[in-house]
């Protein structure tokens, strides 16, 4: 165990070389007290970190790219720190391990949280489910911040400044013209680029979506991967209301944080940055995005989102 965080990191391997048979290698290599216990693979993984079950009360989180390594520290640090503030669960980190040749990347293993990830068809009701997620993302923002890691490489700047993703969103209007109202996007995005946020920097999560909520009976119960968690601006986790809540649910959803339009016109640019995104790598080949859309947990698809933050926007102007 290395709570200190200081494994150092050595050569590249893909998410699609990580089985279970390394998983079970490195438990048994580093943790022989949980040896004897099965290794097995969540029913839906993430795209930063391979997860597998480790018996019935633990998981393993293996980073998928050298550039998702250095969130597991961070997590290790300041996911015991916020647990307490918060009025559910999240990822309790249990022991850390070092990268070997076989894996070279340090990993975690935690605490095993139960539920499925959030889905329509999970979600018996939106709008108390989006009165959750608020009343979480609330507590979250009302965290002492002031020595929490800023917005940076280490989480792709969420929470950072939206301009970081300024040219390359232009870029992607351009290039998807012939699929989207170009015009009406390139608005959200000007409305979006206006404004900063003036405020002290605050906990945010920084991957605010179904696929990190997880459901049992039909509600919210833990939010998790926290990889993305740093302090500063709040509008990228509140891309939730045009990936997944609608009508009733997605007005609950505003009205649950106290934060200026300004900041909600950036959560739209949040938003349209990773339809388009999405979009981007199915015009590629890389992706199909309606299924990229379905590992996230949104509940529209990525062509839809643009249409809705372009709506969204129109009717707030």
């Amino acid at each position: 165990m290395h709570p200190d965080g200081d494994c150092e990191m050595i050569t590249a391997m893909h998410r699609d070389t990580i089985t279970a048979d390394i998983a079970a290698r490195l438990v048994a290599g580093q943790f022989p007290q949980w040896a004897s216990l099965p290794v097995v693979p969540v029913k839906i993984n993430g795209w930063d970190n391979t997860t597998f079950r480790l018996g019935d009360e633990l998981s393993i989180r293996l980073p998928s790219a050298d550039e998702y390594a250095a969130q597991v520290g961070k997590e290790h640090h300041w996911l015991p720190v916020l647990a307490p503030h918060l009025p559910l669960p999240i990822p309790e980190p249990v022991a850390m391990g070092c990268p070997t040749d076989e894996f070279p990347r340090p990993w975690s293993v935690y605490r095993w949280l139960a539920g499925e990830p959030a889905s329509a068809d999970q979600v018996t009701d939106l709008a108390r489910f989006a009165a959750s997620l608020t009343g979480f993302l609330a507590a979250l923002q009302a965290i002492d911040a002031s020595d929490g890691p800023p917005a940076g490489e280490h989480n792709f700047f969420r929470g950072g400044p939206l301009a970081t993703y300024d040219e390359q969103t232009r870029q992607l209007i351009r290039q998807r013209a012939d699929d989207i109202d170009a015009s009406a996007a390139t608005r959200v995005w000007d409305a979006a680029m206006a404004s900063t946020w003036g405020r002290a920097p605050v906990w945010v999560h920084g991957d605010v979506t179904g696929s990190n909520l997880l459901v049992t009976d039909g509600a919210l119960r833990a939010v998790i991967d926290f990889g993305g968690v740093a302090v500063g601006d709040p509008a990228c986790d509140l891309v939730m209301e045009w990936t997944f809540f609608t009508g009733d649910s997605a007005a609950v959803f505003r009205r649950g944080l106290d934060l200026d339009e300004a900041t909600w016109a950036r959560g739209r640019g949040w938003a349209l940055w990773k339809a388009l995104l999405m979009i981007g790598e199915e015009k590629e080949g890389r992706s199909d995005a309606d299924d990229a859309a379905r590992r996230f947990g949104w509940r529209h698809s990525p062509r839809q989102i643009v249409d809705l933050v372009i709506a969204d926007h129109a009717r707030l102007a």
